[in-house]
């Protein structure tokens, strides 16, 4: 997969092996170009970006009806990994995901209580970490109810689907 953001380029390798739906979910998005001018709304210093959901006006895109939560698949909230971003409810994730910035082990499935689901990784940055790190370096702040968003935005210009590779069986340390 690749993010053409207004920072620089993102590779991202996905895990369809340990997130089936999710991986299903997220390229049936991409394919449709749902991701191609959304922004990354949500940055925070050793946590994460998130994206996925919002216009540069921070108005949200109507999304999918959310998929089950596959958090217990193994895979965990490490710097690099891809996760789905969601509400309260453990299955409730969507369209959007997040790059951990940090090794964030509290976002890890616990248990399959409500308060245990944690978020599901289902792919890792595999180039373009350095762009990231400047993502989650731009000045931020509130817009409206929203916080940590940053001041100028950070563009996703186009997400696509890069030719097959050997897909991978987990991520990589």
């Amino acid at each position: 997969m690749l993010i053409e953001t207004s920072k620089g380029n993102i590779t991202v390798e996905v895990f369809p092996s340990q997130a089936p739906q999710t991986v299903k979910n997220f390229l049936d998005y991409v394919q449709s170009g749902f991701y191609d001018g959304l922004i990354f709304h949500r940055v925070i210093p050793d946590f994460m970006i998130q994206t996925g959901g919002m216009h540069p006006d921070m108005t949200e895109k109507p999304k999918k009806a959310p998929i089950p939560n596959e958090a217990d698949n193994g895979l965990r909230n490490l710097r690099g990994t891809v996760a789905m971003a969601r509400m309260g409810d453990p299955h409730s994730a969507s369209s959007q995901f997040f790059i951990n910035v940090a090794n964030n082990h509290f976002l890890d499935h616990r248990g399959k209580s409500f308060q245990g689901w944690g978020y599901a990784v289902f792919g890792q940055v595999v180039d373009g970490m350095d762009v990231v790190d400047a993502i989650v370096a731009v000045p931020r702040g509130n817009h409206g109810p929203h916080g940590d968003v940053p001041r100028e935005p950070v563009v996703m210009q186009r997400v696509s689907v890069l030719p097959a590779a050997a897909p991978a069986a987990s991520p990589k340390p």
